[in-house]
This record gives structure tokens, sequence and C-alpha cells, in this order.
């Protein structure tokens, strides 16, 4: 019916807009069959563009005669609309219409009171959001009455308006949250706020008990409107005690609240989830962020001392201490079951706790209680719950991802108080490590439940790192492990087998060795038992605690070795199950470390991996097919995300990669592997996973690299490496460039036979140095990938060569890095060996003594020092000097014949500096060669403090965020400088890196040797140019013809060596 009804829509709603109309497709927007479902969408993408079509949509929403359900898909469809099209950049997508003028004024004519009448929270969401990105636009220029409409909304005894007042205020603070020269969010805060408070704080006194929302939902959009306008900053206004006597006091308030049951749900999970705690859960995240970010001096960075030193100071001397005071008694009701608290705020206390543990003045308040807090509240959270039991029972794969990934649930308790643990034993080591050992021992002692014991051997394995650098404990662990680990292995709860493996595993990988090795092979016995386990979790962490023994034991190493491929197969198989990026780790060491076990059987384990990674990375794909137009930034910042499956592909690849690395010896197995992988790289290039190239592209590398040799199946790769390049992936040449030079550099027969392929590359090229989008990185990368079809293609890019010049001629002037101008130079310099003659002449056509120009940098680099720096740039221009030695003279442009005999003493400067700079780069080899020979263990410092002073405690995590603090200061300065300057800015005292010497590089030129060049092209030079050899000669000073004549001794030698090897 609705879609006959459809029929001449178009001509009706031009005319007129017809409400009745479009209310009927957006409730076919929602209809069960796709059909009509895809149809009302093109229908109303259609009419998007016309005049009325946003005005039409607001009459929708706010018609209490239309359903719920198509007012709310008018809503998401008006907060798309205006996320995509209220403002267009000046490069506009086909899709992208501007709203019109008269959309754009009645939006804000009626947003506010749809607000206001809104009759469900979805509809309220989607409105917000669309008010927010206006917001952004046009407050204040644009929208100058927004403020004094808000401001009555707040003062209404309406309450369905003071809600509208407060969703408003929240999104105009949102709008200008991240900006960092703002203007704005202060006079708003000065403007709203003190009203803000003032509604919060009636709202709780005179607070109903009973299950209205009405009071909570407005404190809580209140808390979270102060929350976000502190993310960056805190206003004078905020600072003053005008404004932090009565937020400081509600913020209190709410903390000390005493919820009544029949108030909030029975549910704990709803209970969780309900606007009064959703309140209190803001309430503990100001005070937090307040401490954290700017009321704590002793951890202040120096860039925020001139804003905030004077309020850190009053914050942690009149704040803090009630701050802790307040905690400490909502954890006292908590652990003694006279109090309910929600997760987040159990989170948002304990991170509190652990803030005050490295300065001076807040330890004090801390150290009397951190022994009760451990055993009352830290050591209850790592034992074995019932909630951890239901986890096991029902989700064991996501247990084992929470207990051995610290960074999967960082908001929870159990994190937050594992955190409190580690801070009190780093940084007040001296006066808590001890007790808390103590504390573990008393528990294991007096032989608990399996819970209890479990939570004991759960804070020693959190402790491990810090267990086995503490000189008087290290000693005692292999005792520890006998007395209380051991036993567990055989213990009838299997969360008891996990822990015992998950102890075990972490004290070796933090260093322990074993001095009795029958105790040793008792341990290995236990695991490989465990690696059988009926139970997941267990079968997880014997293998985690089986690869820290294979890696640090030698003894283990031989006795796994037979059964290797066994455990490998358990490996993939769990890998297969889990998706746990862990279980890659654990193949990647056991690859190294077997490698010649595993040679056989390298293929099958090659083939499992890439089943496992195209099966990730079609999850992957699926789970991350959203339209880009129905996205923004808050709806990614709140959202869970669903990245598992791409860091679990991820992890299969780096895994591959440690297989084909470890068969390296053997080239066939190689070849056979390639054949295996080359689907999966093809899979992931057609899909365009573009979170997945990295990878992929290290695989092509690595491949033809260690092949030195292009599969013909290979090829497809590096046409789709084009059309992605040319299309989603342009911003990838950083990692498709070692795989394209190898392409270049082993398929130069396939080049030389397909004038497309050249094309390809030489397009890669022009548009790395000429596109908007790119960067001078990427402007270098073109220029390598230059350099490769000159060095590998001689005599076969003939027609390439006038635009490879041409392109680069064009960069020369506008260089800004060292990089670049390098780069740029020896893509110049690689056309005059490639071909000298007619590059010379193609610079001439581009412009009068454009060849004198370059000349003149070219030798002005030569000259001075580190202006070539790497062995391959001195050699290039020794061997460029060389061809235009051998010149025939009639062709040299008569702008550089002035300067032309100045080639030989070019030469001869590069060559005093060759062997000093084929020195550095064997010393460079050499020393990463050792690298890992000479890495030393770790700093015992980073992980504990044995200082006796109770001072402030300024440790790595400070100095880190001091050094962000002024690398994010020093950003802004240069942004403002650049502003100010109209965006001609240059920072001509910026330090750029130092070039280094890429050791991975290899080049035709390798295996040419300069010293036997030089001779011959200067016998060459005396042959074809008589004048010019004997001006280059005799211009000569008395050291340069010494040291021509040291040269040409070591090119007999040269020559005399090649003979008698040949």
């Amino acid at each position: 019916m609705l879609l006959a009804a459809w029929d001449g829509a178009d001509e009706q709603i031009g005319a007129q807009m017809d409400p009745q109309t479009l209310t009927n497709l957006f409730s076919c927007t929602f209809s069960p069959d796709p059909n009509v479902q895809k149809r009302a969408e093109l229908e109303i993408r259609k009419l998007g563009a016309q005049e009325g079509m946003v005005t039409t949509v607001l009459q929708i929403i706010g018609n209490d005669n239309v359903d719920i359900a198509t007012r709310q898909a008018a809503a998401v469809y008006l907060k798309n609309r205006v996320y995509s099209s209220y403002f267009i950049d000046s490069v506009a997508r086909p899709d992208q219409v501007p709203i019109p003028t008269s959309d754009r004024n009645n939006f804000k004519a009626s947003v506010l009171p749809l607000i206001a009448s809104s009759p469900s929270r979805v509809i309220s969401v989607q409105l917000a959001g669309a008010l927010k990105n206006v917001v952004a636009r046009d407050f204040p220029e644009q929208w100058p009455t927004l403020a004094d409409d808000v401001k009555k909304l707040l003062v209404s005894s309406n309450v369905n308006e003071v809600h509208a007042g407060c969703v408003t205020t929240l999104e105009m603070v949102r709008a200008f949250r991240f900006r960092q020269n703002n203007d704005i969010l202060p006079k708003l805060v000065e403007a709203f706020f003190p009203t803000l408070v003032n509604i919060a704080t009636q709202a709780l006194s005179n607070a109903p008990v009973g299950p209205n929302e009405d009071v909570p939902t407005i404190v809580h959009l209140i808390l979270k409107t102060y929350s976000t306008s502190i993310l960056l900053h805190l206003s004078p206004h905020q600072q003053s005690a005008e404004s932090l006597v009565p937020w400081g006091r509600l913020l209190f308030q709410v903390v000390n609240l005493q919820i009544p049951k029949e108030a909030v749900p029975e549910d704990e999970e709803k209970r969780e989830r309900c606007e009064w705690w959703k309140a209190k859960k803001w309430a503990y995240k100001i005070l937090g962020r307040l401490f954290h970010r700017f009321g704590n001096p002793s951890q202040l960075p120096s860039t925020l001392q001139k804003d905030y030193a004077a309020f850190s100071q009053h914050f942690v001397t009149n704040y803090a201490p009630e701050i802790f005071k307040i905690y400490l008694q909502q954890i006292e009701l908590f652990v003694s079951g006279q109090a309910w608290l929600s997760k987040k705020c159990q989170y948002r206390i304990f991170t509190f706790f652990t803030e005050c543990v490295k300065p001076k003045s807040t330890w004090a308040l801390l150290k009397p209680h951190f022994e009760t807090l451990v055993s009352s509240y830290v050591f209850p959270q790592l034992s074995f719950t019932p909630v951890k039991e239901e986890q096991w029972n029902t989700d064991p794969v996501e247990f084992v991802r929470t207990t051995v990934d610290e960074f999967e649930a960082f908001d929870s308790p159990v994190s937050a108080a594992t955190s409190f643990l580690f801070s009190l034993a780093s940084n007040r080591t001296k006066t808590t490590f001890l007790p808390i050992l103590g504390f573990i021992n008393r528990v294991l002692q007096s032989k608990p439940a399996a819970p209890q014991r479990y939570g004991a051997l759960n804070m020693t394995a959190a402790l491990g790192p810090f267990i086995m650098r503490h000189p008087e404990v290290k000693g005692n662990m292999e005792q520890f492990l006998l007395q209380h680990v051991l036993p567990e292995f055989a213990a009838p709860e299997p969360y008891m087998r996990a822990v015992a493996c998950e102890v075990l595993g972490t004290v070796i990988k933090a260093g322990m060795k074993f001095t009795n090795q029958q105790f040793l092979e008792q341990h290995l016995t236990a695991v490989a038992a465990a690696i059988d386990d009926a139970e997941l979790p267990v079968r997880v962490h014997a293998c985690l605690a089986l690869t820290e023994l294979v890696t640090e034991t030698p003894s283990v190493q031989s006795v796994v070795a037979p059964q290797v491929g066994k455990v490998i197969q358990t490996l993939l198989k769990l890998a297969e199950e889990t998706d746990l990026d862990i279980l890659n780790h654990c193949m990647e060491s056991m690859v190294e470390t077997y490698q010649a076990e595993l040679l056989p059987v390298a293929a099958e384990l090659t083939a499992r991996l890439c089943e496992t990674y195209a099966r990730l990375a079609k999850e992957s794909q699926n789970a991350d097919e959203v339209d880009p137009s129905t996205v923004d930034i808050d709806a990614i910042m709140e959202s869970e995300g669903n990245e598992d499956k791409t860091f679990a592909a991820m992890g299969v690849a780096k895994t591959i990669s440690t297989v084909v690395n470890a068969v390296e010896s053997s080239p066939e197995i190689l070849a056979q592997i390639q054949e295996i992988i080359i689907p999966v790289v093809i899979l992931t290039l057609e899909n365009k996973l573009l979170d997945l190239l990295d990878n992929m592209y290290d695989l092509v590398d690595a491949l033809t690299y260690k092949l030195r040799s292009i599969s013909p199946n290979m090829w497809p790769v590096f046409e789709l490496t084009y059309k992605l390049f040319k299309a989603d992936a342009v911003d990838f040449l950083d990692e498709m460039l070692p795989s394209l030079d190898n392409f270049v550099s082993f398929g130069t027969e396939m080049f030389k036979a397909r004038a497309d392929y050249r094309q390809m590359v030489l397009d890669i090229y022009q548009t790395a140095i000429s596109s908007e989008h790119l960067g001078e990185n990427d402007a270098v990368n073109g220029c390598k990938l230059a350099e490769s079809m000159l060095l590998n293609l001689r005599g076969c890019i003939d027609d390439a060569l006038q635009p490879i010049v041409n392109t680069a001629l064009s960069v020369v002037d506008k260089a800004q890095t060292n990089a670049l101008r390098l780069a740029n130079l020896n893509v110049l310099v690689n056309a005059i060996l490639y071909n000298p003659a007619a590059t010379l002449h193609i610079m001439e056509q581009a412009g009068a003594g454009t060849a004198r120009k370059f000349f003149d940098k070219w030798f002005e680099s030569i000259k001075v020092d580190n202006r070539l720096p790497r062995v391959h740039d001195k050699k290039l221009s020794i061997m460029a000097l060389c061809t235009l030695m051998e010149m025939d003279p009639a062709n040299v442009p008569a702008s550089i014949q002035e300067g032309f005999h100045g080639i030989v003493s070019g030469a001869l400067k590069l060559f005093q500096e060759y062997p000093k700079a084929v020195q550095a780069r064997k010393e460079l080899e050499e020393a990463f060669q050792n690298e890992s020979d000479d890495e030393s263990d770790e700093d015992d410092s980073k992980y504990l403090n044995m200082n006796e002073e109770d001072d402030d405690v300024w440790d790595e995590d400070s100095a880190y965020v001091e050094m962000l603090a002024n690398e994010g200061q020093r950003l802004r300065e240069k942004s403002e400088k650049a502003a100010a300057a109209g965006g001609d800015y240059s920072d001509d005292e910026e330090e750029e890196d130092e070039i280094e010497e890429e050791l991975g590089y290899i080049s035709p030129l390798d295996n040419v040797d300069p010293y036997v060049t030089f001779k011959q092209a200067l016998t060459a030079f005396q042959m074809k140019n008589a004048q010019g050899y004997q001006l280059a000669t005799t211009s000569l000073s008395p050291e340069q013809q010494t040291f021509l004549m040291e040269v040409m001794r070591i090119a007999e030698e040269h020559s005399a060596q090649a003979a008698a090897q040949s």
C-alpha cells in the first residue's frame, strides 16, 4: 500500500514537502521487509536536498499524533543530516548538499521546544547531537539569542523545560570542550554554572524518595556538564571561591548521599545504570579530575604551573583531605556491608587513592590506612568471587581476557585495586612492600578456602615483577612456589590450577631461576599436565607458563623439543577457540625457539594460521561496516568498539611473519609458504582492510626480500597496491614502500616487459610529490621509489626520464626538511647517472640556467659536511660524477662548462669522507647485531622505590606526563605562530632528526667499487676531453693531487684483488 502511494510523490513533495508522505517514508525505514526499508531510505535521500525538508522533519518529530518509532527515525535522520551537511568544506563530497538558510533558521527556532517536549530519551539524544553540531558552527555570532533562551529554560518552573535547559547547556559545553584557544567556554561557564549549581542543590534538598527520576536525571546532566568543561582547562571562574565552594559542597553532598532502596532498582546491573548512581559516578569523576589534572602540586607539569599553581596548593590543602576522608568512609561502609557502591564509583575511589600515593601531603593521609585497604578491599577484589565464578562458567574466554590483559577492563574495581597495589609497591616500597607480602603469607599459611587462596596467589602474580627485584625477597621465591603454588596444580578447583600457572609464569618471566633441578622438573610436569586440562582458562594459562619456561630455561627447551609439534597444535587450537592475541605471542616465541624442529611442519602451520587470519579479517570487516555519514565524534568516543577481531588478526599476521623469518634458511620451504600467504594478502587488499595493511606489507616485504625474486602469483599484489594507493590508501605509502621497492628491484624483467607497470610506479612517485593530501615524509618515500626505478631499470625507462626530472626540479625550492632535500637531490643525481646527456638537456629545456642551478646545489651538498651523510649518498654522487667524466664534451651545456672541471675535486672530496661513512655503517651494523646480546636487566629503580623518606615521588610516569605537557605546549605555540603568520610560518630553529643509515637498503650500486670506477672514468675523461681533464687536474691543490694519487693506488689494489678472486 505505502509503496503504491509513493507514485508521483517526488512532484508532490517538491511542491510543498507534504508531512504525511514524509512520515510514511520514515515509518517504512524500520519495516521488516528489507526492500521496503531500502526504497524508503533512497526516497528520503532524494528529498534531502530540497528546501523545507529539515523543517518538515522537525514538524514530524514534534507531532504527538505520529507514533514514537517514526519520530525517532526522523530524529536520527535530522542528526545525521546536520552532522554531514550543516557545514561543508570547500571540497564537498557529491552527496553533500548544504542545508538551506530557511531550514537552518527553523531548526534554531524549533530545537529547544522540541527537546523540552520530547516523549523519549532516544529522541532527546538525537536532537541534542544535532544541536551540538549547530552550536559548534554558529554560536555565538550566528545564534546570538541561544544563551538567553537557555537561561529562560533553566529558571522555568516546568521540570521538562529545566531538563531541556540542562541538556542544551551540556551540548554547548561539549561543542567547545576540545578547543585549545578557547574564549567561548569560560564565558559559558561563568554565565550558566552558578545557575546550574543552584538547581542541583535545590533539587537534592527537595528530592522525593521514590522511583521518579526527574531529580537524579537533572543532577546527572549538571554534573556531566561540569565534568565535560574541565577536560582540558579549569577556568578562572571555576578556580575562584565563588564557584569552588558551592560546587564542592554539591559534590560532597552527592557522594555522601545515601540512596534509599526503594529509589533504585533491586537488580544490581540495573542499579548501576540508574540515574541516581550515574549522578554519583559523575561526582566522583569530577573530584578525581580536579585533583589529578589541576589540584596535585607535586605532579603538576611545569607548563601548567602558571595557570594552576595557586589553585593546586589550595586544593591539596583544603579539599584533598576532605575527599580522602569521605572516600574512606564510603569504602568502610561498603566493605562492612552497610552500603552499596557501584563498580564505577569503586573504580573512581581507588583511582583517587592511587593518586594519593606519590604526593607527600596525601601519602601522609593514606599511610595509616594502606594495610587495612589492602586486606579489606584489594584482597577481596582479587579473590575468586561469585561474579568471577559465573564468568568462568558462562564465558571462559572473556574470563581469560580480563585476567591476562591488564588493559581489557581498565575501569573496573579489580583493575583499580590492582593499580593501587602496584603504586604502593613501586612508589612506597620501603613502607608497604614487606607488610603486603606478610599479609599474603598469613593468608596462605592459614589454609583458607580456595577463593581466598586464589586471592593471595592472584596478588602474588600481580606483584611478581616487584618480588623478583626486591633484594630481601627474591631468594625465597623457589621455596614459596614449592610450598604454596605446586600443590595447587592438583587442586580440585580449576581456577586454582589456573592461578598456579599464572604465578609460575610471572616469576619465571621476571627472572627467577630454579636452583634445584628436581623442583624445576616437578613444576614443568605440572604445567605439561595442565595443558591438557578440561578447563579452557587452565589450558591458556598453562601455555603461557610453558612459554616462559621454554624462553627462560635452556634445560626446559631441550625437554620440550620432541613435543613442540604437539604444543604448537595445542596453541593453534586454543587460538582458534579464543582469538586471544596473547596466544599469538606464545606461538611466536615457540617458533623462534624451535626453528629447526618446525621446518618440516612450517607449511602446515602457515596454512592453519592463514585460515585463522582470513576468518578474523572477515569478521573484523563485518564488525566495521558502518555508514561513515552516521557517525560523529561522540558516538566514537562513547562506544565500546569492537576491535578485538582486528587486533587478533594483527597478532596472527605477526605470528605468520615469525614463521617466515624462521624458515629463511630454507628457500624451498619459504617459497612454498609464500604461495600459502599470498591469498590472504590479496583478501586484505581487495577488501580494503586498512587496519591490517601494515601487517600485510610487512609480510610481502619479508617474502620478496628474503627470496630476492617475485613469484608470478605475487604480481596481483603489486596491481592491487597501485589501485589502493590511488583510491583508499593514498596515505599508506610508508607501509607500501619497502614492498614496492622489492617489486622494482627483484622484478626487473617484468617491469622491462610491462610498460603499464612502469607507468604505475611513475604515477605513485608523481602523486607522492604533488598530492595535497600527503606530507614531506610521503614525498621522501616517493623519491626512494623513483631512485629504485632509475637504478634498477637502466636503459628501460627513457620515456619516464623527463617526467621524473621535471617532477624533481619542482621540489628543489619547495622542500622544507633536510630529508626531502636530500631524497630529491638523489633523484636528480640518479637521473645524471642514468643518462647524463639526456638529463642535462631536460634540465636546460625546463629553463635557462636550470642545470647550473642544480650543479650549484649539488656541489654545495658535496662540500658541506653531512649534507650527504650515508654511504649510499656519497657513492651515488661519486658514480654520477664518474658518468659526467665519461661524457662527450659536446653534450655539456654551456651554463655548466665554466665549472665543469670541478667534478674531479668534487669526487675527491667525497672519497675523503667515504671510508669514514663505510666504517660508521659497519659499526652500526655490528651494534644492531649485538643489541640483543647487550640487553641488560631493567633498572630495579623503575619498579621499587627504596627511599626511606616520605617525600614527593617523581617517577617515570610523572616524567612522561611532564614530557607530554611540554610537547603539547610546544605544538600549541607553533600552531599559534603559524595562525598569526597566515600559514606562512616556518620554524627554522626546529631541530630535525638526523638522517641515519638504512641498514636493510640494497641497490645495484652495492657491488660496484667506486675506486675502480673512478680510475676508469678519469682515464676516459683524459681521452675524451683532454682540455677539461687538464683543467680539472691542474686546478687541484697539492694536497688534493697527493690524495688523487692515493685514490688511484687504492683503485689498483682493488682491481688486483678482484682479478685474484675471479
